[in-house]
């Protein structure tokens, strides 16, 4: 007792000292052994080509390796599942995107509530998307696929990834203010619609700038129009939607790394401090640059504010263009 009080403690944060120490060990040794980044997404679409390239630097900073698991289904609510039943240690992370947000707009009985279920760490990037048709569609414009969308209505297909995704809302965004109605066909990730549309499975897609790049490059699409409210720079000769007749129009895919709400700040911190200066890479910028993708790499609470300001935004449009997933 003397002790303690010559420590100036009082009783009960003494009493407690002990048994808060092996946490604060725990903290500060973190990482000791690997860590998982759980895309929500297929492998080689937009969120995954990021995630990669981010974790790759990454994990040098930190000091440990990063593992990319792709867990896709459930309209990316199986990935979430993963890292929520994982140990809220800060060894596992969640890459998600608009799903944060439109879920529990359009999903009911939902296990988790994604507000209070997960911390925001860093928003990683953003994406212009494209509308693009495949190669022997008969539209050289987007004027000319209004058109035909008028003349023949629910005919047209078109891909994104997934249901209730950016581009599956900017998708019905054009759409209603085009006057125009498509079929829509959702996909796990932008690397499936890329493939599809190559094949001439679908008629169009919308996917970001990154995801359409190996079907321009083998001359099976053709990109009509950009999102972004800047043409893209991956693609300077295509017009942006503002520019096509629609302007204001601005609807860009993103992503970003989510921790279990349960994981300790300190980690927190260290883990977006790490992705912020991956994003400032040199070497991460060569790769993602000719892709259209513009890292971003904010904090904690950057991240937070901007999903906030988000929320209202996308419940407008899955309202106003009556968004389901039946």
């Amino acid at each position: 007792m003397r002790r303690r009080a010559a420590l100036g403690l009082p009783l009960g944060l003494a009493l407690a000292a002990p048994f808060a120490a092996p946490s604060a060990r725990a903290q500060s040794a973190w990482p000791n052994r690997p860590l998982r980044w759980v895309v929500a997404f297929a492998a080689g679409g937009a969120a995954d080509t990021a995630a990669r390239a981010v974790a790759a630097r990454a994990q040098e900073i930190i000091g440990q390796s990063i593992v990319i698991e792709n867990r896709t289904g459930g309209n990316a609510t199986i990935a979430a599942n993963a890292v929520l039943q994982s140990p809220a240690d800060g060894y596992s992370f969640l890459i998600d995107a608009a799903n944060q947000i439109t879920n529990p707009l359009l999903m009911r009985d939902l296990p988790f509530d994604y507000r209070t279920a997960f911390a925001p760490v860093s928003q990683v990037a953003s994406f212009p998307q494209v509308i693009a048709v495949r190669q022997d569609f008969p539209a050289a414009t987007l004027a000319e696929f209004i058109a035909q969308a008028k003349a023949a209505p629910n005919t047209i297909s078109y891909g994104t990834p997934p249901a209730a995704g950016m581009a599956h809302l900017a998708g019905e965004l054009f759409q209603r203010l085009a006057g125009i109605r498509l079929v829509h066909a959702p996909y796990r990730g932008g690397a499936d619609a890329a493939r599809d549309i190559m094949a001439g499975v679908i008629d169009a897609v919308l996917i970001t700038s990154s995801s359409i790049k190996p079907p321009v490059q083998s001359g099976r699409a053709r990109i009509l129009a950009v999102t972004s409210a800047q043409r893209a720079a991956a693609y300077p000769e295509a017009p942006t939607l503002a520019e096509s007749g629609f302007p204001g129009y601005e609807m860009n895919d993103w992503n970003g790394l989510f921790a279990a709400a349960a994981v300790p700040q300190p980690i927190i911190l260290r883990m977006a401090a790490a992705i912020a200066e991956a994003c400032r890479d040199a070497g991460v910028r060569s790769r993602m640059d000719p892709l259209g993708a513009e890292l971003i790499g904010s904090t904690p609470e950057g991240f937070a504010s901007w999903l906030e300001a988000q929320r209202p935004i996308i419940a407008r449009v899955v309202r106003e263009a009556g968004i389901t997933l039946g």
